[in-house]
C-alpha cells in the first residue's frame, strides 16, 4: 500500500496537466465573455496602454486572476476527486496541496 501513495502523485501528474491546460483555456474565455459583459469591450485592457487607468488595468488583472484560481482549484478538486474514485488513494502527499 506505500508503494501506491508514493507512486500515485507521478501517476496524477498527467492528468493535473491535461486539466490545468483545460481550465486555462476555459478560464480565459471566461474572462473575455465576463469582460464583454462588464466593459462591452472585446479586449481587456492591455497594461502598456497609455490610454487606460490604473484602476482598470487593476480591476482586468484582479478578476482575470480570480478566474483563473477559481478555474484551476475546481479543476485539481475534481482530478483529485476522480483518482481517489478509482483509486481508493488521494493523489496528494499528506495533507498538502500543491509543492
Amino acid at each position: 500500500m506505500a508503494k501506491s501513495k508514493k507512486k500515485l502523485p507521478l501517476v496524477y501528474q498527467p492528468v493535473g496537466l491535461v486539466l490545468g491546460v483545460v481550465s486555462g483555456a476555459l478560464a480565459g474565455r471566461a474572462f473575455r465573455a465576463t469582460w464583454k459583459a462588464i466593459r462591452h469591450e472585446e479586449d481587456a485592457p492591455d497594461p502598456l496602454d497609455r490610454d487606460r487607468g490604473w484602476g482598470e488595468i487593476l480591476f482586468a488583472a484582479a478578476l482575470q486572476g480570480a478566474l483563473f484560481a477559481v478555474a484551476r482549484s475546481a479543476a485539481d478538486r475534481t482530478g483529485a476527486k476522480a483518482i481517489e474514485r478509482s483509486t481508493g488513494i488521494w493523489p496528494a502527499k499528506d495533507k498538502g496541496g500543491r509543492e
